[in-house]
């Protein structure tokens, strides 16, 4: 897995919630295994559990492991072969380009344009 994301990006529970989030690793939508797209303002990652497994903080208040996906949140599948659920995190680039976050490092994220073939790697600010 390398290293993991550092603590204070993420959100470290329930006493966050209803706090300022500011700073905090938002997920734009996610699709629970077997259920619909949500279209997310309140998701957070909770925790890492892998390259691209994160525990998230779902909009009704439970939380549950899903898979990291750098698509454009209409794409996220409900059926994927691990059986678990799939979110994505867009950016905006420098340059006001839409991607998508396909990989977390500590300052720097791996990324995929909207377009879907053009990729890169940058270093990411956490909006204050």
């Amino acid at each position: 897995m390398g290293r993991p994301i550092q603590k204070a990006k993420m959100v470290s529970g329930a006493n966050d919630f209803g706090g300022n989030l500011s700073g905090k690793l938002a997920v734009t939508a996610y699709r629970p295994y077997g259920g619909s797209k949500v279209d997310s303002t309140t998701a957070y990652i909770v925790n890492q559990r892998g390259s691209k497994k994160f525990k998230i903080h779902l909009e009704d208040s439970s939380e549950e492991i899903m898979l990291l996906k750098a698509v454009a949140p209409a794409s996220l599948a409900n059926d994927n072969v691990n059986g678990m659920g799939e979110f994505c995190v867009q950016v905006t680039l420098d340059d006001s380009t839409v991607a998508y976050v396909e990989k977390f490092y500590n300052n720097t994220i791996h990324y995929v344009e909207a377009d879907g073939t053009t990729t890169g790697t940058v270093k990411y600010t956490l909006g204050h």
